[in-house]
């Protein structure tokens, strides 16, 4: 089987649906801003030479490959066949930001996306994944859209940003104040 099709050439793609659809589509931006996202996860993972964080992130990394196709299906018959982002998702991220959380000193004031290269990558993962959330906002003005989906993305932005900087305590390097 050959990676090209040459069907994506006019600009358009298909969704699990009828129909083509403009890559330009907040759809397609959407979900391909979760693509990233799950990328930038995989760099995390790739910078984790220490292995303190994969078994987190290889499980929310499938599970982004899960939301991908719920927001790349058109055909909401095509929906019950689905693995979903459910609740009990969102509350898991919960459950480990407060575990990771509970290591951490409290915030005094914004601190600088820094510090270690794994804490670093964690750190852009983060921002995509808050791209990803404001895509998915976008196609809610357009289409229906699962409010779950965009709570899953809001509570994995935070996980990503308590995991950056459980790495970097844990490597000894500590948070960077932001003084303005």
């Amino acid at each position: 089987m050959k990676i090209y099709t040459r069907a994506g050439d006019d600009g358009r793609t298909g969704t699990l649906g009828p129909g083509r659809t403009s890559k330009s589509d907040p759809r397609i931006e959407a979900y391909g801003t979760v693509d990233e996202l799950n990328a930038s996860l995989g760099v995390a993972r790739a910078a984790d030479v220490h292995g303190w964080i994969t078994h987190e992130l290889e499980p929310i990394q499938r599970q982004l490959f899960h939301l991908g196709a719920e927001l790349a299906t058109t055909d909401v018959a095509m929906l019950g066949s689905l693995v979903r982002i459910g609740d009990a998702d969102i509350t898991a991220l919960e459950a480990l930001i407060d575990r990771l959380e509970s290591e951490l000193t409290p915030l005094k004031s914004f601190v600088l996306p820094a510090g270690t290269p794994l804490a670093a990558h964690l750190h852009v993962a983060r921002t995509v994944c808050r791209r990803a959330e404001r895509r998915l906002v976008a196609l809610a003005e357009q289409a229906a859209v699962e409010p779950r989906l965009t709570r899953y993305l809001n509570r994995l932005g935070d996980l990503l940003f308590v995991i950056a900087r459980w790495c970097n305590r844990r490597a000894g390097v500590p948070d960077v104040e932001w003084r303005p």
